[in-house]
């Protein structure tokens, strides 16, 4: 209830105090961080599991992980021109304005996904082949991915239904479903992962029937939760949102002005997210030569590591709320305090993820992997990692910012110059020099670049100009 005052305040133009901005920032970054992490929390599922069956399963997954990236990334970019649109008309107290931006993207990027599904389907076969990835993991490489792409449609329709109850101010509600998701995860997982098995527990005995697809039965266990879950997100929207709802009278009309203000916004979006999972596949490529291990260590401590960044996603998206409504009711005053103070807090909190992965490294690999190896590599690059999280989260939150405001193209170029100016050049000369732990080295090293350059953007006064 506070939230919602709060957010009605701000949409009127009443004076927000720094106390109460700070609690608002606050109150709409811990459902969003929670979901986040619950995300999160669904990978470590997988890999757990799939982890127990060995290397090469866990490097099967690993192999194409960063093509799934890419593929969820864009299904992200295409929600976002339209969920910032929903969060500036709901900003402006233009309730029925947001619900036609909603019709209209539901159905654009439903059309965008389904298309991309296809382009999935398509390359599954090959992709392990093209990657590098030795011959002995290509099989279940490829059942996973195509797994994924069979179900890119609910990851759509999850992601951009959620995206849209989060713009209206309600961070709580995803939140729920987000860890109901994983409860869900864990269920479809044992059934799908594991062959029929029996056990005894408190004197009983019990058999718990599994279907035994291995790695692909991960991938559809995690794809029947997240399609649940999209049902379930569809139906708030759609039915309860008090601001959001259909109403019998309204009706889908396509909007020249929103379909192109969409494009713009989602365009360099969607370039960023190429970008990054781009550049994330070609290191992908300097990896697969170094063996099983190092590729099983690299997957598993990506996983790992994003428990400690996913905190900073989820203060971003509330940043992209509290811009993106600040805009819309006109609250210029509000938005250069709203962007330092979301990422000062971003900051803050991966700091203290950031000393955490350092001292818990070797736990939080090693419920990912029994083997020996794996967890001693995975355990030095997760260390190496943990000195970037503060900067990496000025990245991460700052562009959050910029999107509430309608500035994706230079913080995407920005992108583009730090992962293939630096990450990927550098990556390729340490790699050769200290195998794994040089690939992270340029990592780190790449985040901190990043970070620096967002904060001087952030600084400046040029994002505040292409506010809509």
């Amino acid at each position: 209830m506070e939230t919602t005052k709060l957010l009605e305040k701000l949409r009127c133009g009443e004076r927000l105090t720094l106390c109460e901005q700070l609690r608002l920032t606050v109150q709409l970054s811990i459902p969003a961080i929670f979901a986040q992490i619950s995300s999160i929390v669904m990978q470590y599922i997988d890999a757990s599991m799939v982890g127990h069956l060995g290397a090469d399963s866990s490097a099967a997954i690993g192999v194409v992980a960063t093509s799934t990236w890419l593929m969820g990334g864009l299904c992200a970019a295409a929600g976002t021109g339209f969920t910032v649109q929903v969060a500036q008309r709901i900003g402006a107290r233009d309730d029925k304005g947001a619900r036609g931006i909603l019709r209209q993207g539901l159905v654009a990027v439903l059309f965008f996904s389904c298309v991309l599904m296809l382009i999935g389907i398509l390359i599954s076969a090959g992709l392990p082949v093209w990657l590098g990835a030795d011959a002995s993991i290509c099989k279940d490489a490829t059942g996973y991915f195509f797994v994924f792409a069979c179900f890119l449609p609910a990851l759509q329709l999850n992601s951009t239904a959620g995206g849209m109850i989060q713009c209206s101010g309600n961070m709580r509600l995803p939140s729920m479903l987000h860890i109901m998701m994983c409860f869900l995860d864990v269920i479809f997982n044992a059934v799908f992962i594991f062959p029929t098995r029996s056990f005894t527990m408190f004197g009983l005995h019990f058999t718990l029937y599994g279907a035994g697809l291995g790695v692909t039965g991960a991938a559809l266990g995690t794809a029947l939760a997240e399609l649940v879950t999209a049902g379930l997100m569809l139906y708030f929207l759609l039915v309860r949102s008090p601001m959001l709802h259909l109403r019998k009278n309204e009706r889908l009309q396509f909007q020249r002005d929103d379909l192109q203000l969409a494009v713009k916004i989602a365009l360099p979006v969607g370039f960023e997210q190429t970008v990054m999972c781009g550049a994330q596949i070609m290191s992908t490529r300097i990896v697969a030569p170094l063996g099983t291990v190092a590729i099983a260590a690299n997957s598993l401590s990506v996983t790992a590591e994003s428990l400690c960044y996913m905190p900073g996603y989820g203060i971003g998206t509330a940043a992209t709320t509290l811009i993106g409504q600040s805009i819309g009711a006109g609250r210029k005053d509000l938005t250069r305090r709203l962007g330092w103070l979301t990422t000062g807090l971003g900051m803050a909190v991966m700091t203290g993820s950031g000393i955490l992965l350092f001292l818990a490294a070797p736990f939080m690999i090693g419920l990912l992997t029994p083997d020996a190896a794996i967890r001693a590599l995975g355990t030095q690059i997760l260390r190496i990692e943990a000195f970037a999280e503060p900067l990496y989260a000025a990245s991460i939150v700052a562009s959050g910012v910029f999107r509430g405001a309608g500035d994706t193209l230079v913080p995407s170029m920005m992108s583009f110059f730090c992962m293939w100016a630096v990450r990927i050049p550098l990556s390729a000369f340490l790699a050769g020099l200290y195998g794994l732990q040089g690939v992270w080295v340029a990592m780190c090293i790449e985040l901190c670049v990043r970070g620096i350059i967002f904060l001087i953007r952030l600084k400046g006064r040029k994002w505040q100009r292409k506010m809509i």
